[in-house]
């Protein structure tokens, strides 16, 4: 055992990787209802290592946070640039309504408890679940002209802070969303989310089921004797208002492609493309002919993701896209699969209004849909290559960015490096949605970045605050735990009154706006949940991206506010 630990010492890198171990496979026990997440979980194995004296150098923090940094600016610089659009600007407005108020609420009740710069950015951090705060006051509080003891002091106070309000920050933020914010609205979520859906055309009352516009299918059927000699473009006008196509014919001559005035022949075989829902229902026109004819159906199909940005479809219906694109002959047969804003997919139905930065996923024909994918945008090229280069420019860029100042009445100001990685993954990502050949990010790799970055990141800080941390919990354990769940509770609840009584918001995409701006992908899940349906999404994507970029500069705004 003393060898062990004469040996985690000497290499505190090996120190760092067990403490990943430990608190990932704590994250997997679950005891009754209780299951810490990752994020928690390394933290408090960090701790428990730490108490071995342990000392880890502080710029592997860096590297590990700078990761994650970057890789939530690349996931969100699309909708976060998009935000700056009027159609959005309601959604902002309650973002910086939410943050200023959290930011606001911290301040106070620091100074009302005697809480240090590092508690209260502690407290920021965990009451809005927001982990990036505690990556900009650790940088902050290292530039403080301080003592090392004192440094040390601020930077234990952080890590107790957030260690302990985080899981009740999580805990509130799922109680407002899914009770108090309905409540407070009068709204039945469920009702309200449906009727919503009703209004876009959305088939099912989860947003996810079968639509005239998804779960696409291609079936073959034995053209009837009373559609002989009649043209394909009436075979497929019998299905309207859903869209179904007849991709191919086998005729006494072969295969064929037909065109809209090509005329049917009894004994033809018909592949058509088309929505489940409408080839399966017993009405279809040709029920009870299918046949099996797998060199009929054999079509080379492909699925494509395209960045909306063309003027034309932006800030339009699904229709809009669905008429306008169809208008073209090459165009039958091209589906839209999905359409994702801030990487969550939306409620699909022809009245969902497409907004510039949107991801649409085509479905059809590879030809046809390689020749459409270009007219609405930015065709994201299917590639699994990474772009180290755009990363690592964008990476030393922003941080670069990040730690110029400007000397303003004797103090010396400056986004800090955190704050400059998050803008240079912005941008990066705004870079990427405007042109898909540069700095391309496969998911994977940004959610390893995203995972292990921030795990890797409060690994480290909870080695190195283990020595003080029990003290400072027993310290201040219980004015944490009511300040995290003030911090959490008064900023949302200004913000569902402000949204809902003077904005006028629809309550589903209100909630949707208050866990984006609260940094909160459980809170979202834990309202879709509630409402049964995805419109919460609507208001979830800007807000996040917005809300991601003001809780990161709030660590380092209260260190300043609260150390001076």
């Amino acid at each position: 055992m003393i060898w062990l630990v004469e040996t985690l010492r000497r290499h505190p890198e090996i120190a760092v990787f067990l403490t990943l171990a430990l608190g990932y496979g704590l994250a997997r026990v679950r005891i009754g209802l209780i299951q810490l997440n990752a994020v928690v979980a390394v933290l408090i194995a960090g701790v428990a290592v730490g108490q071995l004296q342990i000392e880890v150098p502080a710029s592997l923090q860096w590297v590990f946070f700078v990761l994650f940094l970057f890789s939530i600016g690349y996931q969100t610089g699309p909708q976060f640039f998009r935000g700056l659009g009027r159609s959005t600007l309601p959604q902002v407005w309650l973002t910086l309504l939410l943050c200023g108020a959290a930011l606001a609420t911290v301040f106070a009740l620091a100074s009302l408890l005697g809480f240090d710069a590092g508690a209260g950015a502690g407290l920021l951090a965990g009451g809005m679940t927001a982990s990036a705060t505690i990556g900009t006051a650790s940088d902050a509080i290292a530039s403080l002209p301080l003592e090392s003891s004192a440094v040390s002091n601020l930077s234990t106070s952080l890590t107790v802070a957030f260690a302990v309000t985080y899981m009740v920050g999580l805990l509130t933020e799922i109680f407002i969303l899914t009770k108090l914010g309905p409540w407070l609205m009068r709204a039945d979520i469920a009702a309200e989310c449906r009727q919503l859906e009703s209004e876009m055309g959305v088939e099912g009352g989860d947003g996810s089921a079968e639509s005239a516009y998804r779960g696409i299918v291609l079936r073959a059927y034995v053209v009837p004797s009373h559609l002989d000699g009649r043209p394909v473009a009436e075979l497929e006008q019998l299905y309207s208002p859903a869209r179904v196509y007849a991709e191919r014919l086998r005729t006494p001559e072969g295969l064929v492609e037909p065109a809209p005035t090509d005329r049917l022949r009894t004994g033809f075989v018909v592949a058509l493309s088309g929505n489940r829902v409408s080839l399966v229902d017993p009405a279809n026109p040709l029920a009870g002919t299918e046949v099996d004819d797998p060199e009929l159906l054999d079509i080379p199909t492909a699925a494509v993701s395209v960045i909306i940005a063309a003027k034309e479809f932006a800030d339009r219906t699904v229709e809009h896209l669905a008429e306008t694109v169809g208008r073209e002959d090459r165009s039958r047969g091209v589906f839209v699969r999905e359409i994702q804003r801030g990487g969550k997919d939306l409620p699909l139905g022809p009245r969902l209004v497409v907004e510039g930065g949107d991801v649409v996923t085509l479905v059809g024909p590879a030809a046809k849909v390689e020749r459409i994918a270009p007219m609405l945008g930015h065709v994201l090229p299917p590639t699994a290559n990474t772009d180290l280069l755009g990363m690592t420019v964008a990476i030393a860029i922003g941080g670069i960015v990040g730690l110029m100042t400007v000397r303003l009445g004797g103090l010396d100001v400056g986004l800090s490096l955190p704050v400059g990685v998050l803008l240079g993954g912005l941008v990066a990502g705004w870079l990427h949605s405007v042109r898909p050949t540069v700095a391309a990010m496969p998911e994977r790799v940004l959610n390893l970045f995203d995972s292990i970055g921030l795990t890797g990141f409060l690994a480290v800080v909870g080695i190195n605050a283990g020595p003080g941390f029990i003290v400072g919990l027993a310290e201040s354990g219980i004015p944490l735990v009511l300040a995290g769940f003030l911090v959490c509770l008064i900023p949302n609840v200004v913000t569902i009154l402000t949204g809902r009584y003077l904005m006028r918001m629809h309550p589903g995409v209100l909630l949707g706006v208050c866990a984006g701006a609260g940094t909160s992908a459980v809170g979202l899940a834990a309202v879709q949940e509630k409402a049964g349906s995805k419109i919460p999404t609507l208001g979830y994507g800007v807000s996040f991206s917005v809300g991601n970029f003001l809780v990161a500069l709030w660590g380092t705004v209260l260190v300043m506010a609260l150390g001076a």
